[in-house]
């Protein structure tokens, strides 16, 4: 049970960083414009994505060796610094959110496409760090590992789509994305604390 949990909060500390993706779901839900669309299309993403990344993982560790798994876990340890030292940089930034004009289905389907899959952070989220940090799980813990972080994102994305209407004005509060901020600080660095055991033991 703890791995799904594991998986949960994993997912949900990479996905609650502030980025257009996320903007862009906001927009939609702000406008009550095809929000179901984007929401699906986000979260199926990503679901996609975070277990390519567990199989790839999965596949590819009956040929590692401790110099392969110490470079992959090096490499882990430095984007994982990297992302908490970008959250510091913007640890002070507000969301500015613009209006849109009002687009087809077809139009929206295309943009969350383009928000998605042209965005690098997506796949070195789910692919890279997801799918790093599980290789180790057994194959039935790796998917629930999987589930758990889908079922992350699929609440993220609905939850804010859906909610905010309500929540538009806190989310351009500072306050609230330094809570928010903190929470994806201070996770992140446990993870890459667990990580740097991997290596020394």
């Amino acid at each position: 049970m703890e791995v799904i949990f594991l998986g949960f909060f994993t997912g949900l500390s990479l996905i609650l960083a502030i980025g257009p993706q996320n903007i862009f779901v906001i927009e939609q839900g702000l406008k009550k414009q095809h929000v179901f669309l984007v929401c699906i299309i986000c979260s199926s993403s990503d679901c996609f994505l975070i277990f390519l990344g567990i199989f790839l993982f999965n596949y590819f560790n009956q040929f590692f060796n401790s110099t392969i798994e110490f470079i992959l876990n090096t490499a882990l340890i430095l984007f994982l610094i990297n992302f908490i030292y970008s959250k510091f940089k913007n640890f002070n930034k507000e969301i500015n959110l613009k209006t849109r004009k009002n687009e087809t289905k077809y139009g929206i389907l295309l943009k969350t496409l383009g928000f998605t899959f042209l965005n690098p952070h997506v796949y070195s989220d789910t692919v890279f760090i997801l799918g790093n940090f599980s290789k180790n799980y057994l194959l039935k813990e790796k998917i629930i590992f999987g589930i758990g972080a889908s079922i992350a994102s699929f609440l993220f994305f609905f939850l804010i789509g859906y909610l905010s209407n309500f929540c538009s004005n806190y989310a351009q509060n500072r306050k609230v994305w330094k809570i928010i901020n903190l929470f994806i600080i201070t996770f992140m660095s446990f993870l890459t604390f667990l990580v740097f055991l991997q290596i020394i033991n």
